[in-house]
């Protein structure tokens, strides 16, 4: 088939591979302009972007698609089907009718829960058992079109990270697979009762909560795992904490139990294990506690 792919981070860039050695033509890439990152602050492209030049694909960066020349030139790529994974921007309606099939989506969940910019970190700070993938047609509401193909994956413990790779994993697989035979999976619709909202993580959400119990907070550890990192204060500096096990021991929410850093939480405490203190390498407890000492009683912020 003759495919544009909209992706941006490196969610999307296993789908991109796998459509690419299917032996499908990619007509073009979208991905979301560069950013500026790191020290020197230059401009990055995107993973979607670096590998789809790798690829000798065409790359295009637009920094909206609402425009008509943008949308002019999207339809004279003349496509069976756009395929779009994590890329960011809207979608008007003159994008998502351009391609003969339309535009199909590659969502981190099993729709329609978790609608959404955020489902991976969702689903783990609900306590979910399950999440999957869903390939999905497009349409305008967010994350409300008809459902073509499902797969499930178990949470188990996983932090977003590790979740957030095996998903893009999977929804590679599936939307080949759809691909090959796209008559064999018929439309299902969504039930918007059962629909909820993954909305977009806030920075403040990755403050540790200590007033929760302490299978709340290490969730709260793992949805943030690897990116923003789940964090607290102390002396003026931030410290991540990156894993950590569920322990019984009882104190008060924040307070440092012992001094193996075990930290109290509203029931039960905590017990980091990988740590990180900003612009440092993360390490484990022991080493963490071979160069840096939070006294016993001290209360976290």
């Amino acid at each position: 088939m003759r495919i544009a792919f909209m992706g941006t981070p490196d969610f999307a860039v296993p789908a991109l591979q796998a459509l690419h050695e299917a032996g499908h033509e990619i007509a073009a890439v979208y991905s979301q302009p560069p950013r500026r990152a790191g020290r020197g602050k230059k401009l990055s492209p995107s993973p979607v972007q670096r590998v789809a030049e790798a690829l000798g694909i065409e790359t295009r960066t637009p920094v909206s698609l609402k425009g008509e020349a943008e949308q002019t030139a999207f339809a004279a790529l003349d496509l069976d089907v756009a395929i779009v994974a994590a890329y960011g921007l809207i979608l008007p309606q003159a994008i998502l009718d351009a391609p003969k099939m339309g535009c199909l989506n590659i969502h981190g969940s099993l729709l329609p829960r978790w609608r959404g910019a955020a489902p991976v970190q969702r689903a783990i700070l609900a306590a979910d058992e399950e999440t999957g993938i869903t390939i999905m047609q497009m349409e305008a509401g967010l994350d409300t079109g008809p459902m073509l193909l499902k797969s499930t994956i178990p949470v188990n413990g996983k932090t977003a990270g590790q979740l957030t790779e095996e998903l893009a994993t999977t929804g590679a697989e599936l939307m080949v697979q759809y691909l090959a035979s796209p008559g064999d999976y018929p439309a299902d619709a969504q039930n918007d009762d059962l629909a909820t909202y993954a909305r977009k993580i806030e920075k403040q959400e990755a403050r540790l909560d200590l007033n929760q119990t302490a299978e709340q907070v290490e969730r709260q550890i793992r949805a943030f795992t690897p990116v923003p990192g789940a964090f607290f204060e102390f002396e003026g500096n931030r410290y991540k904490i990156l894993q950590a096990d569920v322990c019984e021991a009882a104190g008060a929410p924040g307070e440092i139990l012992d001094e193996g850093l075990l930290i109290g939480c509203a029931a039960g405490s905590i017990q980091p294990q990988i740590i990180q203190k900003a612009g440092k390498p993360a390490m484990d407890r022991k080493a963490f506690l071979n160069g840096m000492k939070i006294p016993k009683g001290t209360k976290l912020q």
